[in-house]
């Protein structure tokens, strides 16, 4: 089974399961953002397939969450991503990936992140620290079998992990767009910042894997950063509530093998009700 956290969220094969975002306005504009979308304590929960031989097979997991802490003796909100595959696919690959973020509340901007992975022998740990006051993000990284590196990179304006862009992203205004709008977006990736782009779809309604649930959802497609699984381009598409809350109900992305997505299985803890749903 292939893992799935790693060819959506991975900073090594990237992009995102961006959640996540906007149009031909600056990236500084992004900047701005207030959160209104989600609040500490919230809980999503997702199943992940893989497309073998038109049989999607459920092979893995994967936990977004969100918890209050104190950072620096400031008040700040723990993001946390958490993926591994079910135990009877561990004989073929056993995925343990874990993505950390640390965040002021106020404007969202990244304080701290990690991400720590393990892909059968494939082991690897990114350290990042956002120092605003410098302007310049201090670095360490740690991969596979590579030797470490220890960087101070130069913070461009709007600069994010992944993980903090996936949350940022669902307080965007999408009613601002047209479809077809490209949103500029900015990204720190094994060291180095990437200046990419999502492109708006408009609105849909999709029905989920399973549980057979019908929301009506924002439709997007982001920039991907060309990598192990992945060709450069626009070969992933998400979806997320057209609600309040923008959560992502559906991400799907084509790889060099075949194709995976991830569905919502659960959402507790949320801001606001669901409202985008269709009973």
């Amino acid at each position: 089974m292939m893992n799935f956290f790693s060819m959506f969220f991975s900073q090594r094969r990237v992009p995102v399961f961006v959640l996540l975002l906007f149009v031909t306005a600056s990236i500084s504009a992004q900047c701005d953002a207030r959160n209104a979308a989600f609040t500490a304590g919230e809980r999503l929960t997702y199943q992940a397939y893989y497309n073998w031989h038109f049989i999607w097979v459920n092979g893995g997991e994967v936990l977004f969450k969100t918890d209050p802490i104190t950072y620096r003796q400031k008040p700040a909100m723990k993001l946390t991503a958490l993926a591994k595959t079910h135990k009877k696919y561990d004989v073929l690959l056993t995925i343990r990936d874990t993505f950390i973020a640390i965040i002021d509340t106020s404007r969202l901007e990244p304080l701290w992140s990690a991400r720590s992975v393990k892909e059968g022998s494939y082991v690897a740990n990114e350290y990042y620290r956002f120092d605003y006051d410098k302007k310049q993000i201090v670095t360490s990284l740690k991969v596979d079998k590579k030797p470490d590196r220890n960087l101070t990179v130069p913070m461009k304006e709007c600069t994010m992990d992944l993980l903090t862009m996936v949350y940022k992203a669902r307080n965007i205004d999408f009613s601002k767009y047209r479809t077809s709008d490209k949103i500029p977006t900015r990204m720190i990736v094994d060291g180095v910042i990437h200046d990419l782009y999502i492109t708006y779809l408009g609105k849909e309604i999709i029905k989920t894997k399973d549980q057979n649930r019908t929301f009506r959802c924002i439709k997007f497609k982001p920039m991907l950063m060309k990598g192990t699984l992945f060709d450069a381009g626009e070969d992933m598409t998400v979806w997320v509530t057209d609600d309040a809350n923008r959560i992502p109900v559906m991400v799907e992305a084509k790889i060099t093998i075949g194709s995976v997505k991830a569905i919502l299985f659960d959402a507790k803890g949320l801001r606001h009700p669901i409202t985008a749903e269709v009973k």
